[in-house]
């Protein structure tokens, strides 16, 4: 993850794109990919989500590669390293989610998924 970051990185700096002030720009970029995906899959079922998907596979994966890119960059700008932010959350997720009472279940506690967040 840190060398396509450094590659990332490398890109922007040569056209003077790794401006901090451009991260809210960017966050809101990102939302923006989302979006672009969120309209493939929108107000469908689940197998009409993965037909969709299918065949705008390509579009998919551009989607995807853009908000790869889009966090890396946001987390060279924050000075942040992408691969402890993972490591950290997935540790923390495994506390939050245990498998006994996540399997099958989601994690929102407001409809009565498993969260253990506050415990």
């Amino acid at each position: 993850m840190k060398t396509t970051q450094d590659r990332i990185q490398t890109f922007n700096d040569a056209r003077d794109w790794s401006t901090p002030g451009s991260i809210k720009d960017l966050l809101l970029n990102m939302n923006e990919e989302i979006g672009e995906f969120w309209n493939i899959i929108k107000w469908v079922d689940v197998a009409k989500q993965q037909e969709l998907i299918e065949k705008y596979h390509d579009d998919v994966e551009n989607y995807i590669g853009d908000m790869i890119y889009l966090i890396l960059k946001v987390s060279y700008l924050c000075k942040v390293d992408p691969q402890k932010a993972i490591d950290d959350v997935l540790a923390e997720y495994e506390k939050r989610f245990p498998i006994a009472e996540s399997k099958g279940n989601h994690g929102n506690k407001l409809a009565g998924g498993i969260d253990k967040k506050d415990e």
